[in-house]
């Protein structure tokens, strides 16, 4: 399939009365579709994904779209939307320890490459604190400095393990047995696919 009818076919998904902050519809996104301005038309579509949930379908369209582009970080983060779609949303606003203070010494690239551990209140068998591990994705922008704070996206490997978490629970996270940083969940939304029997 080309580029102009996945992104077609996307546009289709999008309820019309749907609207961004600033008043863009799907119909811009058409406008900009029969103008070949694809580029544009994928981030409107991407925007609009924001306003309310979407089926996975829309992501993985797109997903293909940005891929037959080439362009790597929309591609990212419409896998990355898909994989919320099947297994909710967990976001969380995420403090870095200072690099004086920390193993970290090197900023943290914000589309989803990181794989750190975090502690979540679970326990292994013995009672000793388990580490679950979660990909993370810097909310608007491309790197986190040691030291800063930012908004994040996290996606557990085993979503089953973060069903417990609350708004408003701390917790930490760990590339090794030191803290690397802490987060403060802000918020948690709920898979909106039904998944398979």
């Amino acid at each position: 399939m080309d580029v102009p009818r996945l992104l077609e076919a996307a546009s289709l998904l999008v309820p019309e009365e749907i609207a961004t902050e600033n008043d863009i519809t799907v119909n811009d996104v058409w406008e900009y579709l029969t103008h070949d301005e694809w580029e544009v038309a994928l981030g409107l579509l991407e925007e609009l994904g924001d306003v309310q949930p979407l089926p996975l379908s829309f992501w993985e369209t797109l997903a293909t779209a940005a891929e037959q582009m080439r362009f790597e970080v929309s591609a990212a983060w419409c896998h990355w939307r898909s994989y919320e779609t099947r297994n909710g949303v967990i976001r969380a606003d995420l403090t870095l320890r200072p690099a004086a203070d920390a193993r970290r010494q090197t900023p943290i690239a914000g589309p989803g490459v990181l794989r750190p551990m975090w502690s979540i209140g679970n326990r292994t068998p013995t009672g000793e604190p388990a580490l679950n591990i979660a990909r993370l994705w810097v909310e608007r922008t491309p790197f986190l400095e040691p030291g800063g704070r930012a908004s994040v996206r996290l996606a557990p490997l085993d979503p089953s393990q973060w069903r417990r978490l609350l708004p408003g629970q701390v917790i930490t996270m760990h590339e090794d047995r030191s803290l690397a940083g802490t987060a403060v969940i802000l918020e948690l939304q709920r898979s909106v696919v039904t998944p398979p029997t």
